[in-house]
């Protein structure tokens, strides 16, 4: 004997069905079909976790590597990530180049090449994230080796995701770079756009919450702590803004505490300038300057109300 209630069940799933493929006719903002490919995200994800292999060989994927075997894995690593890099890029190419209206370049061509200024970079790419992983040792005494900062800190995690990305963004790659920051971004809480330009001996302490915008320009030796923003100061003209010099200008060896908004395309952040927590910055800071908010009043009293009176600290670790 049927079930009514399955029947009935059946007959609603229908509806929905033909309600939800009607609404997909009819927004084709949230919809892609009969078009051209788009990049594999889980891919773009797999192959970010094979150039992170590449960038600390022994940390991850393969341990116990040993010398001699050394050519041997990082050939291997090589033409893993070549393959399933170029399949990436080439649908990421081509997807633009579609919805650009343009059917003209030869995407396969432009993106083996890319493929392969993008391997010719990793040297480079491994010799300044040597000195981030330097500067994230020297500047947190908790540390206790560079092998805990390369395994565990989510800033140094953000931050190779990024060089990587970014290389692949000056090289002209769409979508594959921001999907890359944004899996580091779900992963850390950090979020930077591969489109900004970062120095080396770049340290993000704690990591939650540091946002930096795509035309943020930032020098060597800088350090930035948990919650910083470095952020346009209005988005209101939306795409209008596009390639504009929205976001701030941090030169060398600045600090910024926990919790400070830096916000402007015109705004620089002087060498050697400290930026302390929780401030709203809108302008340009001098060299070696010290910007703070003014501390509020605290009052501190025993149980029987009577005021004590507390030292004000001089500087201050986190």
């Amino acid at each position: 004997m049927a079930n009514p209630q399955a029947a009935s069940g059946r007959g609603h799933g229908e509806d929905v069905v033909a309600a939800i493929v009607a609404s997909a006719h009819g927004e084709p903002r949230t919809r892609h079909l009969d078009a051209a490919p788009l990049p594999s995200r889980d891919a773009v994800i797999e192959v970010t976790q094979l150039l992170r292999e590449l960038m600390f060989p022994g940390y991850f994927g393969k341990l116990h590597l040993e010398t001699a075997g050394l050519v041997h894995h990082i050939g291997a690593l090589v033409a893993s990530v070549r393959g399933e890099l170029y399949e990436q890029v080439r649908a990421a190419l081509h997807h633009h180049a579609t919805e650009g209206g343009t059917t003209g370049p030869d995407v396969a061509s432009i993106a083996a090449d890319v493929v392969d200024r993008f391997i010719e970079a990793i040297p480079a790419i491994r010799a300044t994230l040597a000195t981030d992983v330097q500067a994230a040792f020297d500047g947190d005494p908790a540390a206790s080796s560079t092998d805990e900062i390369i395994f565990s800190y989510p800033g140094v995690l953000a931050v190779t995701v990024y060089r990587l990305a970014h290389e692949l963004h000056v090289l002209g790659v769409p979508l594959v770079p921001r999907i890359m920051t944004e899996y580091a971004h779900s992963l850390t809480g950090v979020d930077i756009h591969p489109g900004a330009t970062i120095g080396g001996s770049f340290f993000i302490d704690h990591g939650t919450g540091v946002v930096i915008g795509e035309t943020t320009i930032i020098g060597e030796h800088v350090r930035l702590y948990q919650g910083v923003t470095l952020g346009a100061l209005s988005t209101r003209g939306g795409q209008t803004l596009r390639g504009a010099k929205r976001h701030p200008t941090i030169e060398d060896g600045v600090i910024i505490y926990s919790g400070a908004s830096i916000l402007g395309g015109e705004t620089v952040i002087g060498r050697g300038a400290i930026v302390a927590s929780n401030v709203f910055v809108t302008r340009s800071v001098p060299a070696e300057t010290r910007v703070s908010a003014r501390n509020p009043e605290l009052q501190y009293r025993d149980r029987q109300r009577r005021e004590l009176k507390q030292e004000e600290p001089i500087d201050w670790n986190i």
